[in-house]
């Protein structure tokens, strides 16, 4: 009999964690699979292996946590490189610590009149500096996953439109003396998509300002990409695009039978608040393959780590499990083929619930960016600490409404 894994609990590697993970993973399936012997031999599992495979697949989910915390401290980019140590950026960075730190105001102000900047100083803050910018953008793109996932645009404005081309040109065979006939136009649709505020606002006591040996910059991207991600993950999944971008679970869900241009397609599992009770994968694959083949093979499976960890108990009629762990640390499980990334924000497994996604979201999603991420130092509002207003406009929405396929935990 298989004992249950040893999990240090703080690994002192990546390499560590992952070891962990894998071993987690091989105790897993030994557990599993004696688990489903059982219900063969018996029609009913013992309690005891039960509950040791739902023990160990938890502990597959936090040793992936541990893991996941490595990849993003490894992603984090030193500050000052590139153009950062260009005279201008260094000008601006000067001006910048000088104005977080002290409230001066003076050095932003010229920074930012030799640059045209239209930045306001009392009302509107001033422009990070980009290597800050630069910063929290990354960071971003790690924590949050649908960021990672999508098509990100950089934009001035507060709107990005974009035509999209529902059907290319009509098209037909002709004989060589044969009179032509006028082929249709194609036709185009518009999708806007409009930058929202995102703010974060991290207080700071003046004796932590004027510690020389605190480096602001790295301090203030730290206080703010996790909140920014936190909020992003959120809207880019779920949010109703009122104040905040439209999340790909708020459009309207067609079946897939009945799918057409603005709405999203769902496969359903034939079960309220579960898989299927005969071949519960099957919907997996289906939904899969309700993508175009443009589309399939670069899609994803997007799911929580609830629902990953009871898709992590399927096997095909081979005795293979679906679900595989990532090769090497940093890569995605994989799900028959197709990497799974966890989102935190999809909804659980319960009746009606849209709990998996699957598609090409770098098709399918846009993020938009408004360049420019902006502080405004208060020292006034909550005394004695100094608040940091620090604001970013950000927008989403589906881009191509065939690209992306849910899947529906209901009988239809």
């Amino acid at each position: 009999m298989t004992s249950a894994p040893e999990i240090k609990a703080v690994p002192d590697t990546i390499a560590d964690a992952f070891d962990g993970f894998m071993g987690a993973f091989e105790a897993f399936k030994d557990a599993n699979d004696r688990r489903l012997s059982e219900i063969e031999r018996k029609l009913t599992a013992d309690v005891i292996t039960t509950e040791k495979v739902d023990r160990i697949n938890k502990a597959i989910d936090e040793q992936k946590k541990v893991i996941d915390q490595f990849v993003i401290r490894k992603a984090r980019p030193a500050l000052g490189r590139g153009e950062a140590n260009s005279f201008e950026a260094m000008e601006h960075k000067a001006a910048f610590e000088a104005y977080i730190r002290r409230g001066d105001e003076a050095g932003l102000r010229e920074v930012e009149s030799k640059a045209f900047s239209t930045g306001a100083a009392a009302d509107g803050g001033y422009l990070v500096p980009n290597e800050t910018d630069t910063e929290i953008g990354r960071r971003l793109s790690v924590v949050s996953p649908i960021r990672s996932l999508a098509t990100v645009r950089q934009v001035s404005g507060h709107v990005l439109k974009k035509p999209f081309a529902l059907a290319g040109l009509t098209t037909g065979w002709v004989a060589e003396t044969g009179a032509r006939t006028e082929t249709t136009t194609p036709a185009l649709a518009e999708l806007s998509f409009e930058t929202m505020e995102l703010y974060a606002m991290p207080a700071a006591t003046q004796g932590l300002l004027d510690d020389a040996a605190v480096d602001i910059e790295s301090w203030i991207a730290s206080e703010v990409d996790i909140a920014f991600a936190e909020q992003e993950g959120i809207a880019f999944v779920s949010g109703n695009g009122t104040s905040k971008p439209k999340g790909f679970l708020a459009y309207t869900n067609v079946a897939n039978a009945s799918w057409s241009w603005g709405n999203i397609g769902y496969i359903a599992t034939g079960s309220a608040g579960a898989f299927g009770s005969s071949a519960p994968c099957d919907v997996l694959i289906d939904a899969a393959y309700a993508l175009k083949a443009g589309h399939r093979q670069n899609a994803t499976y997007v799911m929580n780590r609830t629902t990953q960890g009871a898709i992590r108990k399927f096997k095909d009629a081979d005795g293979n499990y679906l679900w595989q762990p990532p090769g090497t640390p940093g890569q995605p499980a994989s799900l028959m083929g197709f990497p799974v990334t966890e989102a935190e924000d999809m909804p659980d497994i319960t009746a009606n619930a849209y709990a998996i996604a699957v598609g090409d979201f770098r098709a399918g999603y846009l993020v938009v960016d408004r360049t420019g991420v902006r502080i405004l130092r208060d020292p006034y509002s909550a005394k004695p600490y100094v608040l940091f207003y620090t604001t970013k406009r950000v927008g989403g929405g589906v881009q191509n409404f065939e690209a992306i396929k849910l899947i529906k935990f209901a009988a239809s």
